[in-house]
């Protein structure tokens, strides 16, 4: 026994199982987010129930738990003496929606309150663009010119695809003409104020200036009297609905987005569903203070964010490495650097997020403005937090390990292929930029993978230099200079960290956390493969030459 344990034997399987403990874990952890977050959009049933209070409840079962007999004492309710002696008794959470008409979207009841429950047959879940779901039984279609009638099924689907064209046209028309003629307008502006500041305004640029101005918001006029004409369009028909207290409620196509029966749905209309409802969650806007619709700019936002962080820092790194191992003498001031990158690399996230307000915002941002936008003051363009500002502070968080990785795979090239290199004729710069680099390169690459899994996942510093709860555009539009850097963006983590904790309605929305969650570790993953994908293509290149 004693010889064993002095093999070294256990302590390797002590750190096999470990490891092992490990990937189970986070295997498990990963199963568990994503099968909360795929789940919710799987198309439930539609139950109901009938108390023995003669009320009838009408929604989803959302979540079921046994509460103790002494918490339900205390809250004064009288159980049967048969639940006593069992000591548990069963609360079902039934999501009834309908928030704009009931005081809340979940109703609970205890099991034993319960005298039937059954599936009720023709009633609809009906997706809104605001007030979240709709449960209800069609009882007509209401046509535009006021009349009612009894062919809902295909009105509503007639009316379904109508809405989706007009609204098509609603999102032209507010890209290609409000915005264009808004822009122009307030570049004329800006124009206008600067020739001010610089003391060139004249008579004749007044006029012109006056019949633009005069010109765009006619244009401007004419297209909201457009957008006005479309969405009374969508107001003026709709769907008749009762819901489960008889209440007849009519909901207009410009709030339908879509409708199903969820109890005469078979399993392969089922997992369309299912599929249709994933892709809107990636493709879509948020609605409902993000609580509802999907998250496409969020991942957008987090996608780009960590591309133009990668395309500061590498240089960044790379350089920084090269002339630390290649060029610095080994003194002590280059010890100190070394020592100082590696204690950069434990710095809370938050501290650099106060160096990105302090420095890049307000000191650099600031002065770019007086520089070039000045015209535009005292409203900040680059003053302000936006995606460059969180693009520069991720890079500096991140610098330390890009630098690290590269010193490392620097280290790891014999000496004699930079000799065999100076040998033959080539430059100190020739030489490692045609030998050392391309041979280093799989470590920088490591060094890349390592900062896109930091950088990725971070929120703190993004809450103050950029990430915000919702952006009225995309970063990338079609008008110049097409990348636009300066504005605010969304961001996958700080998503879930408002939709978690800062939205009205968080029983709700939690299901989209997981979501949200499952989503973002897939990002990462997806971002990390890529990069693993290339460096093992340059591992393979230069094994020849001694890269291991």
């Amino acid at each position: 026994m004693f010889n064993w344990l002095k093999s070294g034997s256990p302590w390797i399987w002590l750190t096999g199982g470990a490891v092992s403990i490990s990937l189970l874990s986070v295997l498990g952890l990963l199963l568990l987010i994503g099968w909360k977050g795929l789940s919710y959009f799987w198309p439930a049933p539609l139950y109901q129930w009938k108390t023995d209070q003669d009320e009838i409840l009408i929604g989803q079962l959302y979540a079921q738990e046994y509460v103790p007999i002494s918490h339900l004492r205390e809250m004064n309710i009288t159980l049967p003496e048969a639940v006593v002696e069992k000591g548990l008794v069963k609360r079902l959470s039934i999501k009834v929606a309908n928030r704009d008409l009931y005081p809340a979207d979940f109703v609970s009841i205890l099991e034993i309150d319960v005298l039937e429950r059954s599936k009720p047959q023709g009633w609809a879940v009906i997706e809104r663009s605001r007030g979240g779901d709709f449960y209800g039984y069609p009882v007509g279609y209401k046509q535009a010119n006021g009349h009612v009638s009894d062919e809902i099924t295909l009105l509503t689907d007639q009316g379904l695809m109508y809405a989706a064209s007009v609204r098509e046209e609603i999102t032209k028309i507010i890209n290609q003409q409000i915005r264009q003629y808004s822009a122009q307008a307030e570049q004329l502006r800006f124009e206008q104020r600067r020739r001010k500041l610089n003391s060139e305004l004249d008579e004749a640029f007044n006029q012109r200036f006056d019949q633009q101005t005069n010109a765009l918001n006619q244009k401007l006029s004419k297209a909201e009297n457009e957008l006005d004409e479309l969405r009374n369009k969508l107001k003026q028909q709709g769907l008749l609905v009762r819901d489960m207290t008889g209440a007849v409620t009519f909901i207009p196509l410009d709030q339908m987005l879509d409708i199903w029966y969820p109890n005469h749905l078979s399993l392969v209309d089922k997992v369309s569903l299912w599929t249709k409802q994933i892709w809107k969650f990636l493709s879509e806007d948020p609605r409902e203070s993000n609580s509802e619709g999907g998250v496409f700019p969020a991942m957008f936002g987090t996608v780009l964010l960590v591309i133009i962080m990668s395309v500061i820092v590498m240089p960044l790194g790379v350089v920084a490495a090269v002339y630390l191992h290649e060029y610095a003498k080994n003194n002590a001031l280059t010890r100190v650097i070394r020592v100082a990158v590696i204690n950069l690399a434990g710095v809370p996230s938050i501290v650099y997020g106060v160096f990105g307000l302090g420095f890049f915002v307000y000191t650099l941002g600031n002065s770019i403005d007086q520089l070039f936008y000045a015209e535009r003051l005292p409203a900040p363009t680059f003053g302000t937090p936006g995606l460059l500002w969180s693009a520069l502070t991720l890079a500096v968080l991140t610098l330390p390990v890009v630098i690290v990785a590269t010193e490392e795979g620097l280290s790891r090239i014999p000496s004699s292929v930079r000799h065999g290199s100076l040998a033959l004729g080539a430059t100190q710069f020739e030489t490692m930029w045609r030998i050392v680099l391309p041979m280093a390169s799989p470590a920088i690459i490591t060094g890349l993978i390592l900062a896109v899994a930091r950088a990725a996942g971070e929120v703190a510093p993004l809450m103050l230099v950029g990430a915000v709860k919702l952006a009225s555009s995309l970063p990338v539009d079609d008008q110049f200079p097409f990348l636009h850097l300066e504005r605010k963006f969304m961001h996958l983590g700080f998503h879930i960290y408002d939709v978690g904790f800062q939205t009205t309605n968080i029983e709700s929305a939690r299901p989209l956390v997981y979501a949200t969650a499952f989503l973002l570790v897939t990002v990462i993953v997806g971002l990390n493969l890529t990069a693993i994908s290339i460096r093992n293509n340059l591992r393979e290149k230069y094994r020849t030459l001694g890269q291991d």
